[in-house]
C-alpha cells in the first residue's frame, strides 16, 4: 500500500484529445476541444466524511492517509499532485428527448487518471469541487445531501453487483451552498461537499453527439479512435466497421446495466445521453430511487412527475433510444445507414435475452424456455400489483416460500404477505392472487425437482435483503447535517453485503414507514444538487 503521493498518473484522456485553447472558468461554447483545463475552488475547512475502504485498496492506497490533513486537502481539490491533469470534459446530450446543446462538466472536474493495483487507467474525479467554462450560470458546487446519496448508491450499486461508477470519498468543504431544493422559490444555505468519484472512464454519449450536433468530424472520430483504443481494444474491425462495433458493444453494456437495475428495483431518474455511460456503468446519481412498493409508473424525479419519462418501467426503452441517438452521433464515420440500425436492434436482442436470464434466476429456475416459466414470470409481476407490496422483500421471501406438496396454501404464503403495504389491508380476492401465485410456483419447483436449499441460496445471490431504501439515505442525510455522520458509515458497512442475512441489522430490511411515503427525499427529489 503507498500513500497518496506514490500514485502514479497516465493521463491518456487530456494527452491524447485536443484541449481547449481559452483558460479560465468564464462559461463558453468550446469547439474542436475534448476538455478545458480548469482548477478546482480552494475551499476553507474541509473534512473527512466517509471513504470507501475497497476503492484504497484497488487504488494501492494505505488506509492510513486517511489521517493525514494534507490527503483530505487533496480529495478537497485544495492540492493537486504531481503528475495531475485538472480538467472539465466537453459534451453535450438530450435532456427528457430534447437537444440541450453544450452540456459538459458543470461541477466535475477531473483530477487525473491513476494506475491502479490491476494495472488498469481509473480517473479521479471531484463533484462539486467549482465552477468550469461548462457550469452556465450555476456554481459549480454540491451540498452534502446530495453528495451523500452519490457516495452511498456508487458504492451499494457495486456491491450489489451493478455495473456503476464508484466513490472513493466523501468531503464537506466547511462553507454553505445554497440551493433552491424544490425550485419552488425557497432557497436556503445547505452544508457544501465534494464527493471524489472513480471510473475507468467518464466519456458519455453525449461527448460523441456534441461534435457531430457542430460537424466537427475531426474531433468525433478522434474521440471515437481514442475510446476503442483505450476502453475497447479488443474491437479490431477495419474502416467504418469499427465504429459499428463500438456502438454494438456500447449497447450491450447498456442492455446489461438497465436489467441489473430491473433486477434491484433502481430507478435513475434522468436518463439523459449526458447521463449515459460508453461503458455501461451507472453515472450520475441524481435524482435516483428504488422502488419501494412496485409500481413501473415511478419515478423519483420531481421535474418529471407529469410525464414520466424515466419511470422505473420505461428505462429499458429509453436506453435503446439513448443507443439511437448514439448511433446519430456515430453516423458522420460511417455513412450507412443499416449496419447502424443493426447494432441498434441488436440492443433489443441483448436486454431481452438477459431480461429473461435474470427473471428465470429471481424465480430460482433455469430459464424462462418453457412457455409455463414465462407464464410463471409475468404472474410474479402481475401480483406485486395487485395490492401495495414491497418489491425487495417479496423477491428475498418467495426464496422461503415452502414448495411441499401437502401444505396449506394461505401457509405457504405467509412470507410474501409479510410484504404488503400493511399486510391487513389486503382483501380476500387480493390474498387469493398470492395464494394462487405461490401455489403454481411450489408445483413448478416440485416438478423441476429442485432442492431447497440450493434454490433458496441461488434465490438470495440476486434478490437483496438489503437495497439503498430511499428513506434510509435521508436518516442518513438528516443526521449528517446535523454533524452526526454515523448512519452514513453504518449504511456503507451495511451495503458491503446486500444479500447476507445480517440479523443484527435486520431494522434496514423492514418496510417502508408510513411517515416516509410524501417525505421529502425519500417519495420525491429534484435535480438540485
Amino acid at each position: 500500500m503507498a500513500t497518496i503521493d506514490d500514485l502514479r498518473f497516465d493521463n491518456r484522456f487530456t494527452r491524447s484529445l485536443p484541449a481547449d485553447s481559452i483558460n479560465g472558468t468564464n462559461s463558453r461554447q468550446v469547439q474542436q476541444a475534448c476538455f478545458s483545463r480548469v482548477k478546482p475552488l480552494i475551499v476553507d475547512h474541509p473534512r473527512l466524511v466517509a471513504h470507501s475502504a475497497e476503492m484504497f485498496e484497488l487504488l494501492g492506497i494505505n488506509s492510513a492517509e486517511i489521517q493525514r490533513p494534507d490527503f483530505v486537502e487533496v480529495l478537497a481539490g485544495n492540492r493537486i499532485l504531481p503528475g495531475m491533469d485538472t480538467h472539465a470534459a466537453c459534451y453535450g446530450g438530450h435532456q427528457f428527448g430534447n437537444w440541450a446543446g453544450q452540456l459538459g462538466d458543470g461541477r466535475a472536474i477531473g483530477l487525473g487518471e491513476v494506475i491502479d493495483t490491476s494495472g488498469r487507467h481509473q480517473m479521479l474525479q471531484l463533484k462539486g469541487a467549482g465552477p468550469t467554462p461548462y457550469s452556465r450560470t450555476a456554481d459549480g458546487l454540491a451540498v452534502l445531501r446530495s453528495s451523500i446519496r452519490e457516495f452511498l448508491c456508487s458504492e451499494a450499486m457495486h456491491h450489489l453487483g451493478v455495473p456503476t461508477t464508484r466513490a472513493l470519498s466523501l468531503v464537506t468543504t466547511g462553507e454553505d451552498v445554497v440551493r433552491d431544493m424544490l425550485y419552488d422559490g425557497n432557497p436556503r444555505p445547505e452544508p457544501g461537499a465534494i464527493v471524489c468519484r472513480v471510473a475507468p472512464s467518464f466519456v458519455r454519449f453525449g461527448n460523441f453527439e456534441i461534435f457531430a450536433s457542430r460537424g466537427d468530424r475531426q474531433t468525433l472520430q478522434r474521440l471515437a479512435d481514442f475510446t476503442i483504443a483505450t476502453e475497447f481494444p479488443h474491437i479490431e474491425d477495419p474502416d467504418s466497421g469499427r465504429y459499428v462495433s463500438l456502438l454494438k458493444e456500447v449497447g450491450e453494456r447498456t442492455a446489461d446495466m438497465v436489467v441489473e437495475w430491473l433486477r434491484v428495483g433502481f430507478v435513475h431518474g434522468v436518463m439523459n445521453t449526458d447521463n449515459m455511460s460508453i461503458l455501461g456503468l451507472t453515472i450520475d446519481y441524481g435524482p435516483y430511487g428504488w422502488l419501494d412498493n412496485y409500481d413501473p409508473n415511478w419515478t423519483p424525479n420531481t421535474t418529471d412527475a407529469q410525464h414520466r419519462r424515466y419511470r422505473y418501467g420505461r428505462q429499458p426503452h429509453i436506453a435503446q433510444w439513448n443507443v439511437v441517438q448514439l448511433a446519430n452521433a456515430l453516423y458522420p464515420l460511417v455513412e450507412e445507414v443499416e449496419p447502424l440500425q443493426e447494432a441498434v436492434r441488436h440492443y433489443a436482442d441483448r436486454f431481452e435475452a438477459k431480461w429473461s436470464e435474470m427473471m428465470a434466476s429471481k424465480l430460482g429456475i433455469f430459464s424462462l424456455n418453457d412457455s409455463r416459466d414465462r407464464n410463471l414470470a409475468d404472474e410474479a409481476l402481475s401480483v406485486l400489483q395487485v395490492v401495495e407490496t414491497d418489491m425487495t422483500k417479496f423477491w428475498r421471501e418467495l426464496g422461503r416460500v415452502d414448495c411441499s406438496a401437502d401444505l396449506d396454501p394461505l401457509e405457504r404464503v405467509e412470507p410474501l404477505l409479510g410484504a404488503i403495504y400493511p399486510r391487513e389491508s389486503a382483501t380476500r380476492p387480493q390474498v387469493s392472487a398470492f395464494v394462487d401465485f405461490g401455489q403454481r410456483w411450489a408445483a413448478r419447483h416440485r416438478e423441476l425437482g429442485t432442492d431447497d436449499v440450493e434454490r433458496r441460496m441461488s434465490m438470495d445471490a440476486v434478490n437483496p435483503k438489503y437495497v439503498l431504501r430511499n428513506y434510509l439515505a435521508q436518516l442518513a442525510i438528516d443526521r449528517a447535517e446535523q454533524g452526526d455522520a454515523s448512519m452514513v458509515e453504518e449504511l456503507l458497512d451495511l451495503m458491503r453485503r446486500p444479500y447476507d442475512e445480517q440479523a443484527e441489522r435486520n431494522k434496514f430490511s423492514l418496510l417502508r414507514p408510513d411517515w416516509a411515503r410524501t417525505k421529502v427525499g425519500c417519495s420525491q427529489l429534484s435535480c438540485s444538487s
